[in-house]
């Protein structure tokens, strides 16, 4: 297909998970659109005080995907775009199991009512470069054809696998529908808040000793660009969608201004641990991966169905920087945490020197 050929704008477009940025920002853009008649944005919960002047212009209905039914059908829908992903799970709000359940669950459900909808046309599903997962036998570049090793850790990345196999399922039961799955890098950028955002956001970042991973980022504003144009124009298939480039971790520490603060990686499976101690909230399996190992894809199949490249991976990092241009003074006791978790790695490296478990000797010394 020609880049950016439109096939004709929808009519009728659902968009889940509105009450977050990326739905409300994607639902607002459809909504500018005079081509396209309606958008209904689907959650249960409300847009923030800063979000909600987004949908004005959107129709909204209290449903969430595990309870949609006939409500795609009802409204007519001949586009629906998924964006209602939780990403790390919520404590205080069930969890992991609540989290899979959004995720999982609610995905299959929704996938359900689309099938059951025969006006529609076409489907967009938000997926994630963590369904390639993230270890030591990585290829150095993944491609939309390539499997991951192993079943990932992380519950974000397990939840990613199993949302794409419901996609191949659907696509096989109506072929007549063009469904886009769009695997995002990690987005980043100045108005971007995120677990990496806040992690490059710290005054102290801790880091995995001897690990210098090499990591892609997507620019908020890229993403919204790539979901509006998966639904004005006709773009089946599955895409990797990240900026060109790449950016090791030392580097982007060292480009936020940040004190980094190496750890050895027991430790940091772990870094969940020394993150709280340092005040800086939780990180997943996912995460914690990521910065061991890293990850970057290809994305030729992107830039030529779309004839869209997003702006590098350093210049979506620096678009982040610039909105957090505040260089307060690390404090007394945050940087006394960070020597302490520094000694401590110290002592952990000396005391296996000294004392190695039976895999760390040499074969001849095992008992």
């Amino acid at each position: 297909m020609t880049p950016g050929r439109t096939a004709g704008a929808p009519g009728v477009v659902v968009v889940t998970g509105v009450s977050r940025y990326l739905g409300a920002h994607v639902a607002a853009r459809l909504a500018a659109d005079p081509r396209i008649e309606r958008v209904v944005g689907l959650d249960t919960a409300d847009p923030s005080a800063e979000l909600a002047p987004l949908l004005d212009q959107v129709e909204r209905v209290h449903a969430d995907t595990a309870s949609v039914g006939t409500v795609i059908d009802e409204l007519g829908a001949d586009s629906v775009v998924h964006l209602a992903l939780v990403t790390a799970p919520d404590q205080q709000h069930g969890g992991r199991a609540a989290m899979k359940e959004q995720n999982v669950i609610g995905t299959m459900q929704l996938l359900a009512a689309c099938q059951r909808a025969p006006r529609l046309r076409r489907l967009v599903v938000r997926s994630s470069t963590a369904a390639y997962g993230a270890s030591f036998r990585d290829p150095a570049v993944f491609t939309e054809e390539t499997e991951p090793h192993a079943v990932p850790r992380g519950g974000f990345a397990r939840d990613i696998l199993d949302i794409e196999g419901y996609v191949r399922g659907f696509r096989r039961r109506r072929p007549d529908v063009t469904a886009t799955v769009l695997r995002f890098a990690p987005f980043i950028g100045s108005t971007a808040d995120t677990t990496l955002t806040r992690y490059f956001a710290q005054r102290v970042v801790p880091t995995v000793l001897g690990r210098d991973p090499r990591l892609q980022f997507l620019h908020i504003e890229d993403a919204l660009e790539v979901l509006y144009r998966s639904v004005t124009e006709e773009h089946g298939g599955t895409y990797n969608v990240a900026g060109p480039g790449v950016l090791a971790l030392s580097q982007a520490i060292r480009r936020s201004g940040r004190v980094a603060v190496p750890v050895l990686e027991p430790g940091l499976s772990g870094a969940a641990g020394i993150a709280r101690t340092l005040g800086f909230g939780r990180y997943g399996l996912d995460q914690v991966d990521l910065f061991v190992h890293g990850r970057v894809v290809d994305t030729t199949r992107l830039t030529t169905e779309y004839g869209f490249t997003p702006r590098s991976t350093a210049a979506a990092f620096d678009d982040f920087i610039s909105g957090h241009t505040d260089r307060t003074v690390v404090r007394a006791e945050q940087l006394a945490v960070a020597e302490q978790a520094i000694l401590d790695g110290i002592r952990q490296v000396r005391a296996a020197v000294a004392n190695p478990t039976a895999e760390q000797r040499p074969l001849g010394e095992r008992r």
